[in-house]
């Protein structure tokens, strides 16, 4: 069910898509000539994924993990599955993980280690949205378009229950005739 209420706009496009050139030229800048993966997180993180890849100039390829916590809540079930595994060995790889947000880092932290045990040369984060005052164990968060606050975020690949990810912009639900800081 679509929730009642208003979209407040945080991060405009303009702004997206001009700090996504900026955060591929850091990608640029760190691997230069070297050959890199980009693991995408899905779903969230489809629609940065795609503008950033084509911004990559270095040689890349990409693949894709489904990794779950959430389900269709807006709060971790702190139970992380792997629900879709990459396709090929990443022994020896440069790793760039791609997510939308990373918020308490315990899915993001369960990743990591899962990755580093297949043999790596090198694993990296890449995120959209960085939310620090949601943390509770730190990972390591190496390319960052946005810090956020503890807000319920949507769009630009987001989602609240599968909804709004279509939105061209980041922005989060404020209840009818309240401009509060009031989410979803």
């Amino acid at each position: 069910m679509i929730p009642e209420g208003n979209i407040e706009i945080l991060i405009d496009e303009k702004t997206i898509a001009s700090r996504v050139d900026e955060v591929a030229d850091q990608i640029n800048r760190h691997y230069g000539t070297s050959e890199v993966l980009l693991v995408c997180i899905l779903k969230g993180a489809f629609i940065f994924a795609a503008d950033l890849i084509r911004r990559i100039t270095s040689p890349c390829t990409i693949d894709f993990m489904i990794v779950s916590s959430y389900g269709d809540e807006i709060e971790t079930s702190g139970e992380i599955r792997i629900v879709k595994d990459l396709q090929k060995s990443i022994f020896r790889k440069k790793i760039l993980i791609v997510e939308d947000i990373v918020d308490t880092g315990l899915t993001l932290d369960h990743l990591i280690k899962y990755l580093d045990s297949r043999g790596p040369d090198e694993i990296r984060i890449c995120t959209l949205l960085n939310k620090k005052d949601a943390r509770r164990v730190e990972v390591p968060v190496d390319f960052c378009a946005f810090e956020v606050g503890n807000d319920f975020v949507i769009g630009y690949g987001l989602d609240y229950s599968q909804y709004f990810r279509n939105l061209p912009y980041v922005g989060k639900m404020v209840s009818s005739g309240d401009s509060s800081d009031q989410t979803a």
